[in-house]
């Protein structure tokens, strides 16, 4: 589809397109465009934008990533079409492996994320072609995990998630960093770090981050790391939720 770039909503429009073309290849399981269309809902309500709780959010991601033995992203459908070229560029700057994990989980969707990943630079995709075993405490298809990758793994990134999993990681000992534009959600409230903001928006913002912070001591990014609360910023996160509604409900509307 020919999206004109003057379009009001171009850029939601791009994220529709290639999360409906990521249908058509196999990456994107149906499920994962009703998925899509509630975070879009979220996105609409924080206004677009990245805020600064997502910032402060992101610094700190950046910062736990760099200071972990042995981080992981974990890559779903919609992950991997929504931002494939920041993903590669995240995982290649960092030596960061990506992981195809999927609640719908095929064989076929597998090896087409594989090879889409591929296709876009990508040196290490974990979880298809490599050992896997089971994570403990989940019946779903996304208990099925790399040996090398999330079950090794000391921190794992998980845009996307469902809340289940990230439960399930906790109680395995792990970190959590996940990319959630919904506060209330059990993914956002059990991990260790949550960003509340676009995927879209979020991802080229942790490249920055790392690339500013790859140099510093690690005393240093341990102080951003230990200094970040969770709670607080997705506090923050649903006060500026409650306060624009209540801006935009007592503002005048115009269905011209």
């Amino acid at each position: 589809m020919d999206i004109p770039k003057s379009h009001p909503r171009y850029e939601s429009l791009v994220m529709r397109e290639r999360i409906i073309e990521g249908y058509k290849k196999g990456i994107v399981a149906l499920a994962g465009l009703i998925a899509h269309g509630r975070g879009e809902a979220f996105d609409y309500i924080i206004g677009e934008e990245t805020r600064g709780f997502a910032r402060k959010a992101i610094r700190a991601a950046a910062a736990l990533m760099l200071l972990s033995k042995r981080p992981v992203v974990s890559v779903n459908g919609n992950t991997a079409v929504l931002i494939p070229e920041y993903l590669v560029e995240y995982s290649n700057l960092t030596n960061i492996p990506l992981e195809v994990n999927l609640f719908y989980r095929t064989r076929e969707r597998e090896e087409a994320i594989y090879r889409f990943l591929k296709s876009y630079g990508a040196k290490e995709v974990l979880g298809v072609y490599d050992e896997t075993t089971v994570l403990e405490g989940l019946e779903s298809w996304r208990r099925v995990v790399s040996v090398k990758g999330i079950y090794s793994a000391d921190t794992v990134l998980v845009p996307l998630e469902d809340g289940d999993r990230t439960e399930a990681l906790k109680r395995a000992g792990k970190r959590v960093i996940a990319i959630d534009l919904n506060p209330f959600s059990r993914t956002s409230i059990a991990a260790d770090i949550t960003i509340v903001d676009n995927i879209t928006r979020a991802f080229p913002l942790l490249i920055k981050y790392t690339r500013e912070l790859r140099e510093e001591p690690v005393d240093y990014l341990r102080d951003i790391v230990d200094s970040y609360n969770n709670k607080e910023t997705l506090s923050e996160s649903i006060a500026f939720i409650r306060d624009r509604l209540t801006a935009l409900a007592n503002a005048p509307l115009d269905f011209k």
